[in-house]
Order: structure tokens, then sequence, then C-alpha cells
């Protein structure tokens, strides 16, 4: 969300940002903000002067009666209650004014860093560097599915049954795969100085509101019928959540932490061969990390952060590049992403497998988290990246690591998470 008074005094720079990410239909609320905002200061003010001349006059009843002139203090008994009526409209007002704005300015977008490319959409990010070389096996390589099927380490058929479509059993070593990479994503993440960190699974409202705009909720969250509460889509969402509300000394900055967490999410819009097995499902699980920092150093662990990505997918023997998101693919909290993707030797394609996000001090503002400084009070920076989602990471580790004869190497680093095994059969 973006601070009132910048909007207020540059309203034509966001008008730009807001056409940089082709949002022109949100054009018109930076006008309707700023003049909701102009009447509700407006109501304010007329308050602070019916309150002022409250007590002015109260104190000029108690005069009067004491010289027992009642007649005038009945009369500006009267002019308070007329104030107080008055006073109670324009508080009414004042909240009703206070909602609207509030609800404006949390659609109208961040401010993207001017380093972004401008494009519609993703198909105009930009690729930036590729780490690996992606490497096409002279043999077929079969669909995920099939892979994991000969080595009896799925079955979405049960799954189907049990709880319908984009679920799936993990079994055998193909699921002490899945966890191995889990546990080693942790220990990798704890060995480069963050806190790990099991987060609440499920969340309020007020956080949901606070780490996302209301399209990405509607379009991504399962609410528990009956209760505030909503099951998270990425661990992010509640480990930023832990600060809501809080002043953070600036010498405990930066606060870095690694999560492990279930997902859920609607993934609505799924369709085609590629979203079939675990591309693109309603529950997985998830290593993650956040950064809350101070705003002149939220660029530098941004560059940290992906770079962490890349380190981890490297160490087991996966080709990936990173992809600059454009303004048009930018969610509307953020400032700046960059997507890692996996190289996929079937497809003989990358594909998205993980993203860092910086989103400047938007949720900060939404979930007034304050840092206290030398020189007074301010928001955080907040950053978040995926360390590494099985489902999808298990598609690159597979296809990259299979063999002609089905069986799938284990990389140096995955050994000791896999029993000592080199290969699964």
């Amino acid at each position: 969300m973006l601070d009132l008074k910048f909007l207020r005094e540059n309203p034509e720079v966001v008008k730009q940002n807001i056409r940089n990410k082709f949002q022109d239909s949100k054009l018109g609320l930076v006008d309707e903000v700023i003049a909701l905002d102009a009447e509700l200061r407006n109501k304010k003010q007329e308050a602070e002067t019916l309150r002022a001349n409250r007590n002015k006059i109260s104190k000029q009843i108690g005069g009067l009666m004491a010289q027992g002139k009642r007649e005038e203090a009945e009369e500006l008994k009267r002019q308070v209650t007329a104030n107080s009526e008055r006073l109670a409209e324009l508080e009414v007002k004042e909240d009703e004014l206070d909602k609207k704005v509030k609800n404006i300015m949390m659609v109208i977008p961040n401010i993207i860093d001017p380093s972004v490319p401008i494009g519609k959409d993703d198909s105009e990010n930009v690729e930036l560097e590729r780490f690996g070389e992606p490497v096409v096996p002279d043999f077929e390589v079969p669909y995920h599915t099939e892979i994991m099927e000969k080595l009896n380490g799925i079955d979405l058929d049960s799954a189907r049954k049990v709880a319908g479509n984009g679920f799936y059993y993990l079994m055998g070593n193909i699921a002490r795969l899945h966890s191995a990479v889990i546990s080693y994503a942790r220990d990798f993440m704890i060995d480069r100085g963050f806190t790990y960190c099991i987060p609440p699974f499920m969340i309020r409202s007020e956080v949901v509101t606070g780490v996302m705009s209301f399209a990405e909720m509607d379009a991504m969250m399962y609410k528990i019928e009956g209760e505030d509460l909503y099951l998270i889509g990425t661990s992010e969402h509640s480990m930023i959540g832990k600060f809501i509300d809080t002043i953070l000394p600036e010498s405990t900055l930066p606060q870095t932490l690694t999560s492990y967490s279930p997902c859920f999410r609607k993934e609505k819009g799924a369709h085609g061969l590629e979203e079939r097995g675990v591309y693109r499902i309603h529950q997985f699980e998830k290593q993650e990390m956040i950064v809350v920092c101070k705003p002149e150093d939220s660029m530098k662990w941004y560059n940290k952060m992906w770079k962490d990505t890349v380190d981890l997918f490297r160490s087991m023997d996966i080709p990936v590049r990173t992809i600059e998101c454009c303004s048009g693919d930018l969610a509307d909290l953020k400032v700046k992403s960059v997507d890692v993707e996996a190289w996929s030797p079937r497809q003989k394609k990358y594909f998205e497998v993980g993203s860092c996000s910086n989103l400047g001090d938007a949720q900060a503002r939404r979930l007034k988290i304050r840092v206290d400084s030398e020189n007074g009070k301010y928001f955080a920076h907040t950053l978040n990246n995926t360390v590494v989602a099985p489902p999808r990471m298990l598609i690159a580790f597979l296809e990259n690591n299979l063999n002609e004869d089905g069986s799938i190497n284990i990389p140096v680093a995955l050994k000791p998470y896999m029993g000592g095994m080199t290969v699964i059969k």
C-alpha cells in the first residue's frame, strides 16, 4: 500500500506507474482518493474545531452558573448539544470516508523499481542469466508421472477418489526423495544464516489482506467456513504476519527466517498437459525464506535471496535460469521480482520453480511493521523467496537425473538424506 501523503503530492507519478502496469482502469482511483482524502481532512478539521469549542463553552457555562446567569448558561448548553449532534455526524462520516480511502489505497499498485522492464504480461519477461548447461539426452524422457509410476512412486487414481483432482499420493522412494529435498533445503538455508521456523498453517483475514491484494486472495486462498481463518498458500504469509503491529528495534534487523509448511491453493484456470500430474496442484509442501530489513538494504537482500535458490538447484545438478518479471506481470504489492526456472529435458525448455520478490514497505504499511531508530520510526521492507517447492522441483529433478533404464541418480548433496542411496531403481 502506498503512502497517502506520497500519492497526494505525486499523483502523476502514481498514474504513470499504473499505466506502466497496464491497469488503466485504475487511473480514476487516484483522483477519487485525493478528493475523498480532502473531504476526510476537512471533516476532521471541523470536528477538532467543534471539540475545542465544546471545551471552551463548557468552561463558560460553569462560570455563568456560578454568577447565577442561568438563561445565558442554558443557551450555551443548547449550543453544546447542537455541537455534540454535529460531532456525532462527523465521526460517522469520518469512519465512512476513512474506510473508502483505505479500500482504494489497497487497490492502487505499489511503485515499481525503475529497473523493472515495461511489458504487458509474462510473455514480455526478460531472461537475465543461465546457470548450468541444459542437456537433452539421446533417449526419450517420459512425462514425470510416468517416471514416478514406473518406480511405484505415485498414485493419482486413489488420490482422485479420496480428494478429487489436484491431489496425489507419493509413495516409496519418491516420497522419501520429496522429504529429502525439503530437509536438505532446510539445512542449506540454516547454513546460510537463516533461522528455521515452522509457522501456523492458517491465518486471519487481517493478515491475508496485509500480505496480498484482494484479487490474489480470491484466486488463491481457501477459507475455513464459519471462522476468520484461511489456509496459507505459502508460509511467507504467516511468517510476515509474525511481525504484525510490531515496532522492531533497528539493531534487530535484518530478520531472516526460513520456513517449512504445507501450502493450499485453489489454482484457478489450470489446464493442458503440463498442468496435469504434480505441476499445478491444490496441496504441496515448500521451503520458503523471508527477510524484514531496513529500506536501504532491501535490494542487497533481494539479489542474495534468489542466488540462494540458484545455488540450491545447481547443487542437485539441475540447470536453471533467472527471468526478470516485467511491469505487467508484477503483483500489485511488488516492487521487483525474479523467477527461477529449471530446465526440462522432456519439454526442451525452462519452467518456473520459484520466485523472489521485493515488496518495499507495502506489506509493512498494511500490517504496521515499524522500525525504531535514532531518527524516529519508519516502515520496514519485506522480501520473500521460494527456496524449493518439491512437487515442481521433483519434475526437474527426475528429468535431469534420469537414466535410460528409468533409474534416477541421487546427487552427492542428497545422499545423506536418502540413507546413502546413490540411485533409485
